[in-house]
């Protein structure tokens, strides 16, 4: 089983510390070198933008050796990454994005076009929702598995644009009569769906559209029920799935150092910040959401969260989405994920702040160990490794 690696950039926010200000931008926040932001020494605007920094961050986890990148949720991935496929040539494009935002055979056109411009490196992270509010506030008031409903007949629409000629289609949510694809295009293949959603009916859209099934990071073994689960269910619709895990990591020359460094930026966690972080996971109806919330919902002091060898769940503390991460030097962040993918994962989308220098240091220091690390197989399937010397 190949695995591969990708590294998040950074659409909404950047620097150097867990929590930052979700109104700043990435080019604001946190520029390489000493030179005051905008500015030339001679006190010139210096014309460097938030892409270009985003730009910055996927080259460098190119040079890296990341397979692809992740554009996360908003309204700008699908503009990023046709911007970015002019400033890279190797890696991938995981652009995540929500059915509700756009007709499914428009969506399919605009992958198509991507697709051959980029020569074939995009892949989508299909969102589905999650906090009601914020989904009210892009317009959006469908209940929760009317959400998963229209998900699936959006993705309905795209595979059958994909591999006919012309394709109609009468569903709940969506119509199309004779939808196609653009002419004239040498069509790339079709973007492979990342998807995730715990609840039932996240995992009957997973089992018959996902290609790679995503999850947070928990302790190896709270996620192997589940993955035999969706496993299950997507054999029964004629199909096998790949496993995702998305990660956050902060990773140090020692162990010591890393937890050191982290206590001081957890201890930098604001008031402000972290009633926004409750009112945020309060208003959230997402199954998965509740799992991580469950993980530091009732835990405050910093050794509360260290929750297994490595494991701390007090990234949900600082920012929405992942609440578990792993710590330690470059050899235990290693080892942890030696041990998701003997497990059965085989897609990796990491982070850290800040994403350009941390992009780099991941790519460096703890790829190569990683890939040193031979799968370790048993005569029952794969069994996590626990010591790796």
């Amino acid at each position: 089983m190949s695995t591969e690696f990708f590294w998040r950039l950074p659409l909404g926010s950047d620097g150097h510390y867990l929590a930052t200000d979700k109104n700043t931008r990435g080019a604001a926040v946190h520029r390489p070198g000493n030179i005051a932001p905008g500015r030339l020494p001679n006190g010139e605007p210096d014309g460097f933008t938030y892409i270009d920094y985003i730009a910055q961050v996927a080259k460098a986890a190119e040079l890296a050796g990341f397979e692809g990148a992740l554009l996360p949720t908003g309204p700008e991935p699908w503009i990023a990454a046709a911007a970015l496929a002019r400033e890279t040539r190797r890696i991938k494009f995981l652009i995540a994005f929500q059915a509700t935002w756009t007709l499914p055979a428009y969506a399919a056109q605009q992958a198509a076009i991507l697709q051959n411009l980029s020569h074939g490196r995009l892949d989508w992270n299909i969102i589905t929702g999650g906090n009601p509010a914020a989904q009210r506030a892009n317009g959006d008031f469908l209940a929760h598995d009317l959400r998963y409903k229209r998900t699936g007949e959006f993705l309905d629409i795209i595979q059958g644009l994909w591999e006919n000629e012309t394709f109609s289609y009468d569903g709940d949510v969506y119509q199309l009569e004779n939808g196609a694809l653009p002419r004239g295009l040498t069509h790339e293949r079709k973007p492979s769906v990342y998807f995730s959603g715990f609840s039932d009916p996240a995992l009957d859209v997973a089992a018959r559209h996902a290609d790679v099934y995503l999850n947070w990071a928990e302790p190896v073994e709270k996620l192997k029920p589940h993955m035999e689960r969706v496993r299950e269910l997507a054999a029964r619709q004629g199909r096998e799935v790949r496993f995702g895990i998305r990660i956050d990591l902060f990773a140090r020359e020692t162990e010591e150092a890393a937890w050191s460094e982290l206590r001081r930026q957890y201890d930098r966690i604001d008031d402000k910040t972290s009633n926004f972080i409750k009112h945020f996971a309060a208003g959230s109806d997402s199954v998965g959401a509740a799992r991580q919330t469950a993980y530091h919902q009732n835990a405050s002091r910093f050794e509360d969260l260290i929750i297994g060898p490595n494991l701390w769940a007090g990234f949900g503390k600082a920012k929405p989405g992942p609440t578990i991460g792993l710590v330690g030097s470059h050899e235990n962040v290693a080892e942890r994920l030696v041990e998701y993918r003997d497990a059965g994962f085989s897609t990796f989308i990491l982070a850290g702040n800040p994403h350009l220098e941390e992009a780099l240091r991941i790519g460096q220091e703890v790829l190569p160990l990683v890939h040193q690390r031979p799968s370790v197989q048993t005569s029952t399937g794969t069994r996590p490794l626990q010591a790796l010397g």
